[in-house]
């Protein structure tokens, strides 16, 4: 909520042409309808906006947050460089296995991010005849011992209470704690708190030129002052981070919605950029003798045909016509960016059936494609994460000052008699 219509120059004061009175008499009513907007606004969203911007700042570490609270399950012991090298994937799978919750299978492997990373397999429960997943578990491995060094409830199903720390702040962020009904609340929030910010730039914009006195502090300037110098520059600085973190918000709680958005100006690729290939749309060619090829023979097409890039992800099959879907990272050929590599395997004969490359879509696919990157800051490494950390940092503060701002200006209009000393801090506002 950054506003303030007090600062506009007295339309009737002396040395003000009279031709300028009216325009500023009009600008003034108009800024006072958007400052209505954008504080109601703030009044309604903004608490929720708190609470989702704080726990994406934390969500920006998740993947430091795991191993710092549990580094008995994340982290390993990298032997000297060279001595080494990564057992086979079946190995670690073996060893996950081995360890597994009884009636689980797999479902995603995610590779290590750097060599005292473990790998982290992830299992969910699934019963006979059960239409969806059970609880998942996720079990870390050892990559240079396949030594299974423990599991954890990840997913408890229908619940979220009982979670890991880090679980449960992700949950909290995209849907309140609420399900996909949650989820979708969250997103139309979002689109509020989209209008609210622009709103937010109108009312902030000195209509009278004095840009260095809306982009700065006042110094020496009393709590009421101060208060609205925050609320202020916070806002504006923000702004252009806060808006691009809030559109992939939208995107990832509301995807169909944006999909029609985006499609009205440019044809899209893919359904979904978050979730990639819809590996329903493949099958598998089931050899004669039934048996899939193993992992690491997927690995190795994977990487004969397409070299560059490191591992990232791995989704396995769940049924015989099934494939699989692996994701490359940081493929420089594409982009120093935002470079990964989306491929669909048959499980069978290990060949490619198709391959999406970041960048390479429509207008709109590469739009889509930038979401996830700029909501996590990743795009642009250690600068774009502590961006979008103080972007989401921002959203207590701005609904904080705020709402102490709408306290104050409520305070000074009760007031019968002589000026409050909010009404003077006003007052110099104007000059």
């Amino acid at each position: 909520m950054k506003y303030n219509t007090d600062h506009l120059p007295d339309c009737h004061a002396p040395g003000v042409p009279e031709s300028n009175n009216a325009r500023l008499a009009r600008l003034k009513a108009r800024r006072k309808l958007w400052l209505d907007v954008h504080l109601y606004l703030g009044l309604s969203a903004g608490f929720i906006l708190a609470i989702v911007g704080l726990t994406g700042s934390i969500l920006v570490f998740y993947q430091e947050m795991q191993e710092v609270v549990n580094p008995e399950l994340a982290l390993v012991s990298a032997p000297p460089e060279g001595v080494a090298a990564y057992r086979s994937l079946d190995e670690i799978i073996a060893a996950a296995d081995s360890v597994r919750p009884e009636g689980s299978r797999i479902k995603n492997v995610y590779y290590p991010r750097h060599q005292e990373a473990a790998f982290k397999l992830l299992y969910y429960v699934q019963a006979p005849g059960q239409s969806d997943h059970g609880d998942g578990y996720y079990i870390f491995v050892d990559p240079y011992t396949a030594h299974a060094q423990g599991m954890q409830l990840w997913h408890p199903k229908g619940r979220y209470w009982g979670r890991p720390l880090v679980s449960f702040i992700m949950q909290l962020h995209w849907c309140l704690l609420l399900g996909k009904n949650g989820g979708v609340i969250v997103g139309i929030l979002a689109v509020l708190s989209i209008i609210s910010v622009l709103t937010g730039l109108i009312v902030w914009w000195p209509l009278t030129g004095k840009f260095r006195q809306a982009l700065t502090f006042k110094q020496h300037a009393g709590a009421v002052r101060f208060n609205f110098d925050l609320h202020k520059t916070v806002g504006f600085y923000s702004t252009i981070v806060l808006l691009a973190v809030l559109f992939s918000g939208v995107y990832f709680n509301l995807p169909a919605q944006v999909n029609t958005l985006v499609e009205l100006f440019s044809p899209l690729e893919r359904p979904n950029a978050w979730t990639g290939i819809d590996e329903a749309d493949y099958r598998s060619t089931v050899r004669h003798d039934g048996k899939p090829l193993d992992y690491a023979q997927i690995e190795d097409s994977v990487h004969r045909h397409y070299p560059l890039g490191k591992l990232w992800k791995l989704n396995a099959p769940q049924h015989e016509q099934d494939v699989y879907k692996i994701w490359k990272k940081d493929v420089s050929e594409i982009s120093p960016f935002i470079g990964y590599r989306e491929l669909i395997v048959d499980q069978y004969s290990g060949e490619i059936l198709k391959v999406y490359d970041s960048g390479s879509g429509s207008a709109g696919d590469i739009l889509l494609d930038w979401q996830w990157p700029m909501h996590s800051g990743h795009a642009f490494g250690w600068p774009g994460r502590i961006l979008v950390l103080l972007s989401g940092l921002a959203c207590p503060v701005l609904f904080g000052t705020g709402v102490i701002r709408w306290l104050q200006k409520r305070k000074a209009k009760s007031h019968r008699g002589p000026l409050s000393k909010l009404r003077q801090g006003d007052k110099m506002l104007r000059r």
